[in-house]
């Protein structure tokens, strides 16, 4: 079997598979392709490659002969008959592509399919790369903020702690608590989820209640849609504290739909100036009415920072922790031999699986 590895297009600075990963398929008596340059934003040479036993190829190569295509993001080669594409391809919201791809023939595995269960999480690309977003959506905050995070008390005078809000408490939204307390800031956490109420106050934030949310246990981890009334109560409740809020970490989304609106425009005119928003959400339509996916918006005395690519930011760390979840799903698809074995009946193959009638 042979796995290719294609590069990313810019902005984009991970790789899907980093030389440590490439050794750990090659152990396994796969063949693994690299194209030229693919590692480069992520610190990994081609030489890093060929040490690890690699072969770097050009991009027509692989997609002519590569067995399993690597990219996380959608690839410009020519699909043919019987290749495997594993990637982050949107599938959700990029149907025709989709469509069109198994219509000549490929396999198409898109990894935020993924169901998000607890056999999963060795391979779920969603949260590996949403602890990263997380993380440094606080650092972009603290950095774009004209205040301190923490409390200091100085001969000049006291400097009150930053007041923290991050709505959503999955895998960003916790690491981002995590961050923000390491920073010092005053943390209130909101989710829809009462279930998750004792992992934000362990991380030493306050969790804001709205009783009533719809059942989300049958989601896979996702938030789902909930009732007006609902809504109405939520948004009051949220109101409370963006108005008292010096940073902002949106973190909604609900899968193949538009992201929810939390902060209206209401609501961020009652902020104090020089405070800001990072919106986590931005790239299904970002949780303000303003934001805008890989842009910074100043309104009315605040900045709104939108980006859907966080982890880009980080990329040796983050292409590892991709490319380790792309060889545990890999195991789901070969057999004992290192074949290709794409029809298994596993729930996470066939979740994973994007395939459009």
């Amino acid at each position: 079997m042979i796995v290719g590895v294609l590069k990313e297009a810019a902005p984009e600075t991970r790789v899907s598979l980093i030389a440590e990963g490439a050794a750990q398929l090659i152990k396994k008596n796969t063949t693994v392709w690299i194209e030229s340059g693919a590692g480069l934003n992520a610190f990994c040479s081609d030489d890093d490659y060929r040490s690890a036993g690699a072969a770097i190829k050009s991009a027509e190569e692989i997609a002519a002969k590569a067995d399993v295509i690597l990219s996380i993001h959608a690839p410009s080669i020519e699909i043919r008959n019987g290749v495997v594409l594993i990637g982050m391809y949107q599938a959700r919201f990029q149907t025709d592509r989709i469509k069109d791809w198994t219509s000549k023939g490929a396999v198409v595995f898109s990894m935020e399919l993924l169901p998000r269960t607890t056999r999963a999480q060795s391979m779920d690309i969603l949260s590996s790369q949403a602890n990263i977003a997380g993380y440094k959506a606080v650092l972009t905050a603290a950095n774009a903020y004209g205040r301190y995070f923490p409390m200091f008390m100085t001969a000049a005078g006291s400097v009150a702690p930053a007041k923290v809000l991050i709505l959503g408490a999955g895998v960003a939204g916790l690491q981002a608590i995590a961050t923000s307390k390491r920073l010092g800031a005053v943390v209130e956490v909101f989710d829809t989820r009462p279930a998750v109420k004792e992992e934000v106050q362990s991380l030493g934030a306050k969790f804001i209640e709205v009783p009533g949310a719809a059942d989300a246990s049958a989601a896979g981890g996702y938030a789902v849609e909930q009732s007006e009334e609902y809504k109405r109560n939520q948004q009051a409740k949220i109101a409370e504290s963006v108005a008292k809020a010096d940073i902002i970490i949106t973190t909604a989304q609900i899968p193949g739909k538009k992201a929810p609106i939390l902060i209206t425009e209401e609501m961020m005119t009652a902020m104090r100036r020089g405070s800001v928003i990072v919106d986590l959400a931005a790239s299904t339509g970002g949780n303000t009415p303003v934001t805008k996916d890989r842009e910074t918006i100043h309104y009315d005395g605040l900045t709104i920072i939108g980006d859907s690519n966080l982890p880009a930011t980080m990329p040796s760390d983050a292409s590892k922790l991709y490319g380790k979840n792309i060889l545990n799903f890999l195991q789901l698809i070969t057999n004992k031999d290192g074949q290709l074995a794409t029809n298994v009946e596993d729930d996470l193959v066939i979740g994973a699986r994007a395939t459009i009638q």
